[in-house]
């Protein structure tokens, strides 16, 4: 029997919390899900995670929450980053860092898939670590206890999306991309087994400017003055793949990718 993944992408503020609290359980039951990994970058007011939000994620059904950008905006993030383990920040942040940039998580019937989450640099950070070379630090240590590794790379350029995702065929069991909030329509499984997309979108208020309140959107753009965004409000939707893994090999047998109103 293939392992099942839901993967949600960039669930975005109290809409997007809600959205996956009213819609998990149902996909869990559908899909016959051994395992729900969610982006939650953002699930705090739209930017940042807080205990508060990570709680309502996992009491939802989330089994691992990856993040990207804004996992340091709010302060109460470094205790939680120390605390819990299924709560991950980039790998190719500096390794003093709080926290941890991959995560084994165990699977019914005894398997366990491994989670890596990885920041691009293009458009982004570029002093952060090479993305490619942290990911390949992690694989040497998720390697030996699992063929199942899914990789969350929360990146702004679509090139440097690609490029890691040839770069891991044949060596992880799906790429998905994350950041722009805008899903794409490449989902695919590239030739070695490695299923790829990348960006999943986002899960959150559509009626918006990625999540935000278009008429304040729209007035920075036209003012170029600093601008207060307020989350919007309206048009939730829940967005992400659904991934079939062998459980043998970890290759990916079918990527689904998934965008329904809630």
């Amino acid at each position: 029997m293939p392992i099942k993944v839901l993967f949600i992408s960039d669930v975005f503020g109290r809409p997007g919390r809600q959205a996956v609290q009213k819609a998990v359980p149902a996909l869990i039951s559908e899909y016959s899900l051994d395992c729900v990994i969610a982006n939650g970058e953002n699930a705090a007011g739209g930017k940042g995670i807080t205990a508060r939000a990570a709680q309502e994620l996992f009491s939802a059904g989330i089994q691992v929450i990856t993040s990207g950008n804004h996992i340091w905006k709010h302060p109460e993030v470094i205790p939680l980053l120390l605390n819990e383990n299924r709560l991950l920040r980039p790998a190719n942040y500096p390794r003093k860092d709080p926290g941890s940039g991959h995560f084994l998580c165990p699977l019914p019937g005894g398997h366990t898939i491994g989670i890596i989450n990885v920041e691009g640099r293009i458009f982004m950070n570029p002093c952060l670590e090479d993305p490619f070379q942290a990911t390949l630090s992690a694989l040497e240590e998720l390697s030996p206890h699992t063929r199942l590794i899914i990789v969350d790379f929360h990146a702004e350029a679509t090139s440097e999306k690609r490029a890691l995702g040839w770069f891991l065929d044949g060596k992880v069991s799906a790429v998905l991309g994350t950041h722009t909030h805008i899903q794409t329509a490449d989902e695919q499984v590239l030739p070695g087994g490695t299923g790829y997309i990348t960006d999943a979108g986002m899960t959150g208020p559509h009626e918006s400017v990625i999540g935000v309140d278009s008429s304040s959107a729209i007035q920075h753009f036209l003012s170029q003055m600093p601008m207060k965004f307020k989350v919007a409000k309206s048009g939730s939707r829940i967005q992400g793949v659904v991934l079939e893994l062998d459980s043998c090999s970890g290759s990916c047998l079918h990527i689904e990718r998934i965008s329904r109103p809630v």
